[in-house]
This record gives structure tokens, C-alpha cells and sequence, in this order.
């Protein structure tokens, strides 16, 4: 078969360029909007989209002066989202630093088994230092724990969604038997962070457990991709540095002793959608002149390391910058990078992060988007995209009802979806079970 691509929509309220909100036609109070977004997921279930995706953290997301800042949690919304779709993919971010195996194998099994078998879950260990506040404690872990801890964390949980053996439910009337004790199994997991004896109270969904999403690009992060991830959201500016990356991700794949062909690449980028190049461009430039620069600059000013004062909106990023953390280096790099190689003074470095937080923003003609996702999908820099539209829903319907008929035209994404869960459309298999040989009896 031709490879095809994926194709996923982040799902963000009024849209991901940073003044999507004040727009004439946005509703600013899109995200505690569950029939908003409900709305979006059937649009990106008409376009046969493989999936969409809610980010999230445990922690006030921005100023809330900023932009609407509420997050209902992905879980709760995914579930109201599965009762008005049939086949998309349902994907929420969860974090393993601020979790217990236990609750969050049961959520998202839970969800699986709601949408049949349709969830998918993006692990990330959480980077924000306020997060730990909320959570009892005084500081946040340091970095190489919070990545021990979710090493075992995905152990953990992988091993609660193979409690149950496919056919372990029996639902025999006649014999008085509900589920085979001998396919029903403990786990019994013992550990440097978890001590869980299992099994799940959840059975298995039609696609076996939910899919593993990651979004981190640092050291870490690509080692823990490597070891468990099935796809994976990353952010790329240029043709190379995808193509860098992706390499990069497919060889520690190999090295983990995984197929790479199991672990779907896709890129984020935030698109603006014109009739022509001018009225794309003419939209793009309006959501720019609704920035606020103010709450950008005192984010970019703490993810570099100094004080605003230091920063000169009109001069370019100073030479003594240095990253926060190691985990957050990837994005700092990228940050850095984008403003050094296109020698861009510290507001245009802000309005280019409005635009996409540092994933690649595209202004242009449906044709020109397609072309854009075909160079990348051809030439070995993704497996497909995360769409990020700068407005929604009107960014997303653009999307779906002008780009995604020339991506069927031109043979390189699917016009009918061919399963129902969210492994067929990613092309991946039902996963055995992690303790299928675990025999110990429920006690």
C-alpha cells in the first residue's frame, strides 16, 4: 500500500495563535465550552482525521490576563466528545510526576472502552515549577527522577491495561461465569517510586489498551519515546531540522530493540488559510497586531534566564541567555535558533511565538499548505502533521474542507476511514500483553 499520512488536530479553544481570542468572531469564553469543542471534533471527523488532542497541566496555564486560561480536564471532555462522534481518535495529556499508576490506567482504559477503543495517552513529567505547589510539595522533582519515575510509571501502567487477557470475559449465563480467573492476572509490580498489585478493574478495549503519545524532543525525552511511544507530537521550523530529527527518533527507536515503522513522527504546524497568499498573509497580520506583547515577554524572559529589563523589544536576544532546565532545552534551543538564524529583534522573536509557541507557523493557499505537508511527508521529516490552526473553528473547517481534498487528490491521505479505533487509523497493531504469562490468581 502507498504510505499515507496522519494527521492530527490540536484542539485549542479559539485557536493557537496567541490572540485568536480577540478576534471579532472568536468567543472568548470557547474553553469552558464543552459543545465548542464537541463542534471541532466533528469537523475533524468529517475530514477523517486520525485523531485530535487536548494539552494539559496540572497548574494555571498562563497569566490569566492573557488569554483565556481554563483547561477543562482532557479526560472528562474526551469522554462528553466520544458520545457525538464514531471514529476519530480521542488523545489527552496526562502527566506521570502528578499521578498515581493506578487512577490514570483506570481513566484512561475507562475512555477507551466509552469510545471503543479509541483513546490514546500523551505522557509528559510536567516541567512547570508551579505545578509541584499544588501538589504538596515544596520544589519540583529534578529532572532525572521525574524521568526514572516515568520510565516506571509507563511500566506500571502498561502492565494494568494487560490485567485482562482479550478473552477473559466469558458473560456465560448457563455456567455462572462471568470472566476466567486464570486470564484475569495481578501485576504485583514492586519498584524504586511504585509498589501496585493490580489487576485493573477495567477489561481491555477492542484496540487492547490506549495509544502512547509523547511530545518531548530533549535527551530524555527522545529515550523515553524510543522505549514507548507510538507516535509522537514534536516542534520543527525547518525542512533539516525535521529531517534531523526524525532520523534521530527512528535510530533510538532501532537501538531500543522497536520497529520504527510502530512510532508515527508528526510534527506541529500552525496554519492561517487564505484564498490567496494575500489574504492569508492580511490574516496573519491582524491576529499579530492583537498580541499583547507584555505577557510574552515576561514568559520568554524567564525561559531564557533573565530579567525583562533586559530584554530590548527592539534589539536582538542578548548573547548571555542560557536554558532553565534540561528538559526544557529542546524548546529553548528552538526558540534561540529561530531568532539567530533569521537575526530577528526580541518583538519579532515574540510575534513569531504568538503565532505557534515555537511550532512551525504557515501562512498561505490551500495548495501551498499541501505542498508544505507533502515536502515534509516525502522527503523523511514526518509521518504526517499536528494541526495547530491559529483560529478555531474557522482555521480548522479550512483545513479539513480545502486542504484535506487535495492531500485524498493527490494519494496521500484516506478518503473513508478503515477502522474504528484510533491503532487502525495510526497503522499500528493490538499490543500482547506485557504479563500475559502472569497466571497468579485474583485473590
Amino acid at each position: 500500500m502507498t504510505r499515507q499520512l496522519h494527521l492530527n488536530a490540536f484542539i485549542m479553544s479559539t485557536g493557537h495563535h496567541e490572540a485568536s481570542w480577540r478576534l471579532p468572531e472568536s468567543n472568548p469564553r470557547a474553553s469552558s465550552d464543552v459543545s465548542h469543542f464537541q463542534n471541532l471534533a466533528r469537523i475533524a471527523e468529517r475530514g477523517k482525521l486520525d485523531s485530535i488532542f487536548f494539552a494539559d497541566a496540572p497548574v494555571l496555564m498562563s497569566n490569566p490576563a492573557r488569554r483565556p486560561a481554563e483547561t477543562l480536564d482532557p479526560v472528562l471532555l474526551l469522554t462528553a466528545i466520544a458520545g457525538v462522534t464514531e471514529r476519530i481518535g480521542l488523545i489527552a495529556t496526562s502527566s506521570t510526576t502528578f499521578n498515581e499508576p493506578y487512577n490514570l490506567a483506570r481513566s484512561f482504559a475507562s475512555l477507551d472502552q466509552i469510545s471503543g477503543g479509541r483513546a490514546g495517552w500523551n505522557v509528559v513529567t510536567t516541567g512547570s515549577e508551579e505545578a509541584a505547589l499544588n501538589f504538596n510539595l515544596d520544589s519540583h522533582p529534578q529532572p532525572e527522577d521525574r524521568y526514572r519515575r516515568a520510565h516506571e510509571f509507563l511500566e506500571v501502567t502498561l502492565g494494568l491495561w494487560s490485567s485482562w487477557a482479550d478473552d477473559a470475559v466469558l458473560a456465560d449465563k448457563d455456567t455462572g461465569v462471568y470472566a476466567d480467573p486464570e486470564k484475569v492476572h495481578r501485576l504485583d509490580y514492586e519498584g524504586e517510586f511504585f509498589k501496585v498489585r493490580g489487576p485493573l478493574n477495567v477489561a481491555r478495549s477492542p484496540q487492547g489498551s490506549p495509544v502512547i503519545v509523547q511530545a518531548g524532543s530533549s535527551g530524555p525525552g527522545i529515550e523515553l519515546a524510543a522505549a514507548y511511544a507510538e507516535a509522537v507530537f514534536t516542534a520543527q521550523t525547518t525542512l533539516e531540522d525535521g529531517q534531523a530529527f526524525y532520523g534521530k527518533l527512528k535510530a533510538a527507536t532501532l537501538r531500543a530493540g522497536r520497529d520504527p515503522e510502530g512510532l508515527k513522527i508528526l510534527p506541529g504546524i500552525v496554519t492561517v488559510i487564505g484564498g490567496t497568499e494575500e489574504e492569508a498573509q492580511r490574516l496573519d497580520r491582524q491576529l499579530d497586531d492583537l498580541i499583547v506583547l507584555e505577557h510574552p515577554l515576561q514568559q520568554l524572559a524567564e525561559s531564557v534566564g533573565l530579567p525583562v529589563s533586559e530584554l530590548d523589544l527592539d534589539a536582538p536576544l542578548p548573547a548571555n541567555i542560557r536554558p532553565v532546565d534540561e528538559v526544557r532545552s529542546s524548546r529553548y534551543e528552538l526558540t534561540v535558533n529561530l531568532a539567530r538564524r533569521e537575526n530577528l529583534t526580541v518583538r519579532e522573536l515574540l510575534i513569531r511565538l504568538g503565532g505557534g509557541r515555537g511550532h512551525r507557523t504557515f501562512a498561505g493557499t490551500p495548495e501551498q499548505v499541501a505542498d508544505t505537508i507533502e515536502e515534509w511527508f516525502t522527503h523523511g521529516a514526518s509521518d504526517g502533521f499536528n494541526i495547530m490552526p491559529a483560529t478555531m473553528p474557522s482555521g480548522l473547517e479550512d483545513f479539513v474542507d480545502q486542504v484535506v481534498p487535495i492531500l485524498q487528490d493527490r494519494g496521500l491521505f484516506r478518503r473513508e476511514y478503515e477502522g474504528t479505533t484510533l491503532r487502525d487509523h495510526l497503522g499500528l497493531p493490538v499490543p500482547e500483553g506485557r504479563n500475559a504469562e502472569r497466571l497468579a490468581e485474583v485473590g
